[in-house]
């Protein structure tokens, strides 16, 4: 009601800087790969441009300074109770790595609602922002010719950010999983799951499943796993999720065959298979469709509808295209 009295309005509040705010604490707190599909789809709804990829850069620039869990030692009730969000926001606006001038549903600024928040050194989930974890965030974007339009991977935790191995494809997470469940697959490749995107699933499912039993057969760092669906923030291991374009468009992961060496690189941010332009487009010539199942009702509708996750894997035009502000009618 007090927003309303103020007129102080969504759009009023998430701003192009705001949206760089939510990324930095994401990235400082080793939060989900999710937010690289959310604050994209956020920013469109307010005729933002701001895509995977200016994600990312904000991921590259900022410090990774809470400890928490499926990578670190400490959950998020620890966090909590030593200072929780507001805590690592303060530390990350003393050493530059927030915009303190954005406004919030106070009325204030950032920097006003932090003024009162004290540095808590007894504790050690969070760290100062400039002595943190890791220099860069615990998510990470990728690109190169298997992901033109971008993909992302969770690093919080892991040491090894390197990975070269043959691909192993499968076209429906099920197939996948059940492949994992027999261990009909091999140490050192990188399993594909692919048509899981925003159209091919439809709908970009968490591939929290495979992962999971990956994990539990004690194969977390020694397969990867890429996919055009999406990973949940519990996932571990080398997951790379939001590769685009996706399969069921013709994607480059849609043009792969069992064998082909993927080489991933998390330090640089690059994404490769080692199959030359031409091999790729002959490829593509005899690419066709993947029937689906969903040839009716909402599924369908959304299919047609939702574009790349690069964007968000939105289904509008979004606020640059409105001709006015429902707010107002």
């Amino acid at each position: 009601m007090e927003l309303i009295e103020k007129n102080i309005r969504p759009r009023d509040i998430v701003t192009r800087e705001a949206l760089e705010n939510a990324a930095a604490v994401v990235a400082a707190s080793g939060g989900s790969t999710n937010a690289a599909l959310h604050l994209p789809a956020i920013a469109h709804e307010c005729g933002i441009k701001f895509n995977l990829f200016d994600v990312a850069e904000i991921f590259k620039k900022t410090p990774y300074v809470a400890d928490l869990k499926p990578g670190g030692r400490y959950v998020a009730k620890d966090m909590f109770e030593v200072g929780g969000i507001p805590l690592l926001m303060k530390t990350l606006l003393d050493n530059g790595h927030l915009h303190g001038n954005c406004l919030t549903v106070t009325g204030r600024t950032i920097a006003e609602n932090l003024k009162s928040v004290k540095w808590n050194p007894h504790q050690d989930v969070v760290r100062p922002a400039d002595n943190p974890i890791t220099v860069t965030g615990g998510v990470v974007g990728l690109k190169g010719n298997l992901a033109p339009e971008g993909a992302i991977v969770k690093v919080a935790g892991m040491s090894n950010l390197k990975f070269t191995g043959p691909a192993r494809c499968f076209d429906r997470e099920e197939d996948a999983f059940e492949a994992v469940q027999k261990r009909t697959y091999k140490e050192g490749e990188v399993i594909v799951i692919r048509y899981e995107g925003p159209k091919g699933g439809p709908g970009m499912r968490e591939m929290l499943a495979t992962t999971a039993a990956l994990t539990g057969q004690g194969m977390g760092g020694k397969v990867a796993l890429i996919t055009d669906g999406r990973f949940s923030g519990a996932t571990r291991g080398f997951c790379i999720g939001h590769i685009g374009p996706e399969a069921a468009v013709g994607g480059p992961i849609g043009l792969l065959q069992d064998g082909d060496i993927i080489e991933i690189d998390a330090d640089v941010g690059t994404l490769n298979v080692k199959l030359s332009d031409a091999e790729l487009a002959n490829r593509k010539t005899k690419w066709a469709p993947r029937a689906t199942n969903h040839t009716t009702g909402a599924l369908w509708k959304y299919a047609e509808q939702v574009g790349p996750a690069v964007d968000g894997a939105v289904t509008h035009p979004g606020g640059a295209h409105e001709k006015q502000c429902y707010a107002d009618v």
